[in-house]
């Protein structure tokens, strides 16, 4: 998900390909061709769409300055942020052949869902690939279930491509849950790249210090955070005499935007009082951060309950979901206790290594 413009996605791309060039690989970025969606979209597509989208931007009671700063870093994500990952801007990357393709990071499997720039896509199922070897890494279905795949009559279809891989790594429950029953084999667990790389110790990029202090971040998709959210998260930034960052995208009680690369992001996270967040790299962001935190959980719209309670359960923080708006300034006042987490964390990293270090020795054996 490597063109993808949000920063999770960046770093989850950034992260892998860290850890293929430690054990010496060649990288390149392999591109997919978008299927038609399988729920219709309801921001429309091309010229309509953007309309819409920064219609909804400028509807957001934010500052105007911070409007016009959100509308700029969106605009300019490609330029500004594709070069460290080594891809072209305009020229794709279509079926190259490889010793080895791996699918993942992220949601690549979430295949029912109305985004135009994934939809329905065999491609990311490895189909009509040019790979010698075909493995997952940590592949994700997203809020896709095996309830979705039979009430939309692709079941059989994506049975057929996950069979035809020669490994496959989930990163969640519910991804495990449906390989299981839809190839009759036990998936692997591996960690999101985002915690599997450590872009703390390791990542040059990463900067020490910011500019700013006193602030606290609220980090989630524009307009994703309701009106009671959002006021409940002021009314404590200004009990605090903190401001609001916004990270990732504009809410209704941002201070500032902050416009930065995906590194600085890190460095902002690790300087912040405290994060509000309701998504998966913000969650882990946080986490790898050591960062006070809460996590909204959303059942609704395009949910994230699946792949976010099973996040933080694996890493023993289920106590940083929010369930009641009068819970959040408590809970970001309770202290967290990292220490049985970050062991869970240096685990998990050696198991995902030894996976893709493997995956590396079995096409040499295979070479002669």
């Amino acid at each position: 998900m490597q063109r993808i413009a949000n920063y999770g996605s960046f770093l989850q791309a950034y992260g892998l390909k860290g850890i293929l060039e430690e054990f010496g690989c060649q990288v390149e970025f392999v591109d997919y061709h978008p299927g038609e969606c399988l729920i219709p979209t309801k921001g429309g597509t091309g010229l309509t769409r953007k309309i819409l989208k920064t219609l909804e931007v400028f509807r957001c009671k934010a500052p105007f300055r911070e409007k016009l700063s959100f509308i700029k870093y969106k605009k300019n994500f490609a330029y500004n942020f594709y070069p460290y990952l080594g891809i072209a801007i305009d020229k794709m990357n279509y079926s190259p052949k490889l010793d080895l393709l791996i699918i993942g990071s992220d949601e690549v499997f979430n295949c029912v869902q109305d985004n135009i720039n994934v939809g329905f896509s065999p491609e990311l199922f490895g189909k009509e690939n040019n790979a010698q070897k075909l493995i997952s890494y940590a592949a994700s279905f997203g809020n896709t279930t095996i309830k979705k795949l039979n009430e939309f009559k692709v079941e059989e279809k994506v049975s057929e491509w996950l069979k035809s891989f020669d490994e496959i790594s989930v990163r969640d429950e519910n991804s495990r849950e449906i390989v299981k029953k839809l190839t009759g084999k036990e998936p692997i667990y591996n960690i999101d790249p985002v915690l599997a790389y450590d872009f703390v110790d390791k990542c040059k990029e990463v900067p020490v210090a910011v500019l700013e202090s006193d602030y606290m971040i609220l980090y989630g998709y524009s307009g994703r955070f309701t009106e009671e959210e959002c006021n409940e998260v002021l009314r404590y930034a200004r009990q605090k005499k903190w401001r609001v960052f916004c990270i990732g995208g504009i809410q209704d009680c941002c201070d500032k935007f902050i416009a930065c690369n995906p590194f600085q992001v890190i460095a902002y996270f690790h300087h912040a009082k405290c994060v509000v967040t309701d998504t998966f790299h913000g969650t882990i962001l946080s986490v790898i951060t050591h960062r006070q935190f809460v996590t909204f959980v959303r059942n609704h719209g395009y949910g994230n309950s699946e792949k976010l309670i099973d996040l933080l359960e694996k890493l023993c923080l289920e106590n940083r979901i929010v369930y009641h708006m009068a819970d959040l300034p408590q809970m970001l006042e309770s202290p967290i206790n990292y220490k049985d987490t970050d062991i869970i964390i240096q685990t998990e990293r050696g198991k995902s290594y030894e996976y893709l270090k493997y995956q590396m020795s079995q096409i040499k054996n295979e070479r002669g």
